[in-house]
């Protein structure tokens, strides 16, 4: 059966979440699904410049992945841009797929326009997995903005030069080839239970080790505690190029510019994802204050150094805001 998620350049990736919770259950016994409101109904007074004090981003997750890195290049975009004087931090809580940042921040952030959340869909599959009692009914969606390719790697001295000779081993023993990746449930687990279902292998038996954030899975990837390694195309470019890794496949559906690697479905297995990352604010905001956050994200999203930086890191502009977010969400 072909499973896959398709995004075009500018367009709605097709990130069939209900298909992807399926597999989920499969591979992790996890079910569940979510829905996510809008901010607040309740007409608020007229809010001033925004932000009116500090600015904080968490990354629900450890430093070093995609979270994290879309975090921070937010920081650096709005201070490139001089979209505020006010102080902009970043800060990591990681645990659970975001689930444990998700429930810090919706108790202790409710009613703080200027505090935000990176978030994407490894944050609904990690609800569904963990079986999570606070999931993104809780917060004010703003905005998605890029998305990405996965890839998988080896490192640069693996006997595996190709993804087909690693889907051999896996196929003929799934246990033998531990995967290395983000959360349980997140998009680098789909994509390994899109490839074992595409290899014919019982997603049951997958040999997957989640990591909290990028980093630990790179180290993880590099030391050889782990077979292959699957992140977003980006987490990976550095180790490449100093040639400590090599790319197996991309998930797109088409080459990637300035990668040197087939595509999966290029490999053989019909599976194509990509993930995404976006940001929402906390519950408890008037409709005044919601709208404030949207439009200062509007700002960050037309500046230069946003769109140079998506373009350095390879991602897919994909950004919905407020309303059609949410409604993406809820869908």
């Amino acid at each position: 059966m072909r499973a896959s998620a398709r995004t075009s350049r500018r367009g709605s990736p097709a990130l069939l979440v209900t298909t992807m919770a399926s597999l989920l259950i499969a591979a992790c016994s996890g079910g569940g699904g979510t829905a996510v409101p809008g901010a607040s109904s309740t007409p608020g007074a007229s809010v001033g410049a925004y932000p009116d004090g500090a600015l904080s981003i968490m990354a629900p997750a450890a430093p070093g992945g995609g979270w994290d890195s879309t975090a921070r290049a937010m920081q650096k975009a709005v201070s490139d841009a001089k979209l505020t004087t006010a102080n902009v931090e970043v800060y990591n809580v990681a645990g659970a797929g975001g689930t444990v940042g998700l429930a810090q921040f919706a108790e202790q952030k409710k009613g703080d326009p200027e505090s935000l959340m990176v978030m994407g869909l490894v944050m609904i599959g990690a609800i569904a997995t963990n079986k999570s009692a606070v999931d993104l009914t809780t917060v004010t969606p703003i905005a998605s903005l890029t998305a990405e390719y996965e890839a998988i790697v080896v490192k640069a001295d693996s006997k595996y030069k190709t993804l087909q000779d690693l889907v051999t081993d896996f196929k003929a023993n799934p246990k033998s080839i531990s995967w290395g990746g983000g959360s349980a449930g997140g998009t680098d687990h789909i994509l390994v239970g899109l490839l074992a279902k595409a290899a014919a292998v019982d997603p049951a038996g997958i040999n997957y080790i989640a990591h909290s954030g990028g980093g630990e899975a790179i180290a993880a990837i590099l030391s050889g505690a782990v077979t292959a390694g699957v992140s977003g195309i980006s987490e990976f470019k550095d180790q490449v190029a100093a040639g400590k890794m090599r790319y197996l496949a991309v998930s797109a559906d088409a080459k990637v510019a300035g990668v040197e690697a087939p595509t999966i479905k290029e490999a053989g297995f019909e599976v194509s994802i990509a993930n995404w990352r976006g940001v929402v604010a906390p519950p408890g905001l008037s409709t005044a204050q919601r709208d404030a956050v949207v439009a200062f994200v509007d700002k960050l999203h037309a500046s230069k150094p946003w769109t140079d930086t998506v373009a350095a890191n390879g991602w897919t502009d994909f950004y919905k805001t407020g309303d059609a977010f949410k409604t993406y969400l809820d869908e």
